[in-house]
C-alpha cells in the first residue's frame, strides 16, 4: 500500500498524513523528516544534503532521491508507506515509480487535498507562534492574549518569516510550476482521489477515509 499524498502549502497534508498512516498501517514518510535524521546523525547523505544547504542551494533531486531510498530499504517500509512531501517534482515522481517498480511494487493511490490560494494565504498568514514555548496561535480563529503574549507561558507571540504573503505566494507558485504536475502525470497510472480539504480535521479525514474506503 504505496499512498501518496499531495497538496499545496498549508493544506493540511501534515495533520491528515498522522492519522491516515496510522489507519492503512504504514509508515508515515515526510521528507523533511528524512533529511533532519541524516543531518542529525551525520550520515554521508545527510553531510551531501547540508553541503547546498549551507550555500543556500535546493538539494538536487537526485540527493532527495537517494534519501527517500534510504528510508525505503528500511524493514518498515517494506509493506507500504504513506509519502507526505514527495515527489515535489516530476523527475522524482519518476525515480520514484522506477524504484518501486524494480522491487516488484507500485503506487496503489493518490490523495490530493484542494484548498483554494485565498484560504491558505489566510490559514498561513494568519499563523503565530510564542518566542518562548513554541505554542501556536491565529490572529482570527485562536488568537494569543489580547496584548500579544502568549497565552500559556506570557513570551511575545510573532509571526515567522516564512509565513508572510509574500512567502507564502512564492511558495504557492513553486507547488503549482513543479509539484502539482505530478498529479497530472499520474491520471492514467494512479487513481487519484480529489478532496475538499476545508473544513475541520475530523471532517476532512472523514472525506479521506471514504474516498480510500476504510
Amino acid at each position: 500500500m504505496f499512498v501518496l499524498l499531495f497538496g499545496p502549502p498549508g493544506s493540511g497534508k501534515g495533520t491528515q498524513a498522522a492519522a491516515l498512516a496510522e489507519r492503512l498501517g504504514v509508515p508515515h514518510v515526510a521528507t523533511g523528516d528524512i533529511f533532519r535524521k541524516h543531518l542529525r546523525e551525520g550520515t554521508e547523505l545527510g553531510k551531501l544534503a547540508r553541503s547546498y544547504m549551507d550555500r543556500g542551494q535546493l538539494v538536487p533531486d537526485l540527493v532527495t532521491c537517494d534519501l527517500v531510498g534510504s528510508r525505503l530499504g528500511e524493514a518498515d517500509a517494506a509493506g507500504g508507506v504513506l509519502f507526505d512531501g514527495f515527489p515535489r517534482s516530476v523527475p522524482q515522481l519518476y525515480w520514484l515509480i522506477g524504484h518501486l517498480g524494480a522491487t516488484g511494487r507500485s503506487l496503489a493511490s493518490v490523495v490530493n487535498l484542494q484548498v483554494a490560494d485565498e484560504v491558505i494565504l489566510g490559514r498561513i498568514t494568519g499563523r503565530r507562534t510564542c518566542t518562548n514555548c513554541g505554542a501556536t496561535y491565529h490572529a482570527v480563529s485562536a488568537p494569543p492574549n489580547a496584548d500579544g503574549t502568549c497565552a500559556r507561558c506570557g513570551s511575545a507571540v510573532v509571526q515567522r518569516k516564512d509565513d508572510t504573503e509574500a512567502v507564502v505566494q512564492d511558495r504557492l507558485v513553486a507547488y503549482a510550476n513543479q509539484t502539482f504536475p505530478c498529479l497530472e502525470q499520474l491520471v492514467d497510472r494512479t487513481p487519484i482521489h480529489n478532496i475538499d480539504g476545508v473544513g475541520g480535521i475530523e471532517q476532512v479525514k472523514g472525506r479521506i477515509f471514504a474516498a480510500l474506503g476504510l
